[in-house]
């Protein structure tokens, strides 16, 4: 235990005038558990401290080959370690120099131990939901309600999504809603794309046959008359993915069918079984397999196909956003090798889901692509080589 007289010494050999400093000194040693490696830092943003404060928890996710994220209810975070030249210490009971102004009763010495110290912290930055795995285990065991669903070994409930996927609970379940995925017997399940568009034929064909306004098709009736051929959740399944539900003043149960899920879907039945399409062909066909009262758009297929315009004739063909890598460079590299110089109105829709949080388009193709002209329009291509 140090006195004040050695204090003072240690003051003057510092070369330290007294009256500059406060009277109340700490004596700093070390306990017998301290150690480094025994005590971890999060540095936490405002809104996360007020996340604990609130007694909500903070979640680390992640498997032994992946790369750590912190996830409170709504949002991910990446971990990375900030290492730091001063030491930092862990004092239980540390005064400031703001609460020893404000204790007047302090005494002129406090002997303090330092529990433990670190040279480093957990950083933590905001960053996108790491969702692709979540549709890549929920297409291991896709469900068809005709098909023997005995032998199936990957079910995954939400307590298991939340294990294995690297996103908040809120994000995770929003991109439930998103893929199209349904609760079965207390598991999720993707429905097989087929199957859908059968459950879907039939909803449709209803409509056709009663004559029914898609802005008006009844959930009671749909559930009697379609029953008999499918499970009645799965009819209500596709009526809320593919439509927009609401109660009228007798409260009656209605959907307004959303005309551009529904062409866009058809659209993929037809694609998904040719390498190319002629594209007048193909918007012909298209238009003609459409519910009746519905218009197909080439603008309906964002992120689902491409046009190619320089070829002779014009093509479409299958390409979706969800089947390319989440990395952002590997995303681009992607692109490229598909094709090698893309306008920006082409690209964005297989980019647009890399945008971080105040991040747009045209900050993403500076960083990953070189622009220039080409018959007075601006393309983008590979700032590397691709191979």
């Amino acid at each position: 235990m140090r006195s004040r007289a050695e204090v003072e010494a240690t003051l003057q050999t510092a070369k330290l005038n007294p009256a500059e400093l406060l009277p109340v000194a700490h004596c700093l040693s070390f306990g017998p558990q301290a150690g480094a490696g025994e005590c971890c830092l999060l540095q936490l943003e405002p809104g996360l401290c007020a996340e604990l404060e609130a007694g909500r928890s903070l979640v680390i996710r992640g498997e032994k080959d992946e790369q750590a994220v912190l996830c409170s209810k709504d949002k991910t975070y990446d971990m990375k370690i900030a290492d730091t030249s001063n030491m930092l210490l862990f004092i239980p009971g540390c005064k400031t120099p703001e609460q020893l102004n404000a204790d007047q009763a302090s005494c002129n010495i406090i002997h303090s131990q330092i529990a433990g110290f670190s040279n480093n912290y957990w950083e933590l930055r905001r960053c996108r939901p790491k969702l692709k795995k979540l549709r890549k285990l929920l297409m291991e065991d896709p469900y068809d309600s005709q098909k023997d669903q005995t032998l199936t070994f990957s079910k995954y409930t939400t307590e298991d999504l939340l294990s294995l996927i690297q996103a908040s609970e809120e994000e995770i379940l929003h991109q439930l809603q998103v893929i199209g995925a349904c609760k079965i017997e207390g598991y999720w399940r993707i429905l097989e794309f087929d199957y859908e568009m059968k459950l879907l034929n039939h909803v449709t064909q209803l409509i056709d046959s009663e004559s029914w306004p898609l802005s008006k098709v009844p959930l009671r009736t749909c559930l009697e008359e379609l029953g008999s051929l499918e499970p009645r959740e799965m009819i209500e399944h596709i009526l809320l993915s593919y439509g927009r539900k609401y109660t009228d003043d007798a409260g009656e149960v209605y959907f307004e069918m959303r005309e551009d899920k529904i062409c866009r879907a058809i659209a993929q039945m037809l694609l998904q079984n040719a390498v190319k399409f002629n594209l007048s062909e193909f918007q012909e066909v298209w238009q003609q397999s459409v519910p009746e009262g519905m218009t197909s758009r080439l603008d309906q297929l964002k992120g689902l196909a491409l046009v190619d315009r320089t070829s002779r004739p014009e093509t479409i063909f299958l390409l979706k956003v969800e089947d390319l890598p989440e990395d952002n460079q590997e995303r681009f590299n992607s692109l490229f090798s598909i094709r090698e110089k893309w306008t920006e109105v082409d690209i964005t829709p297989y980019i647009q889901d890399l945008c971080a949080e105040k991040q747009t388009v045209g900050a993403l193709l500076t960083k990953y692509a070189r622009s220039s002209m080409q018959n007075g329009v601006k393309v983008y291509n590979s700032r590397r080589p691709i191979s």
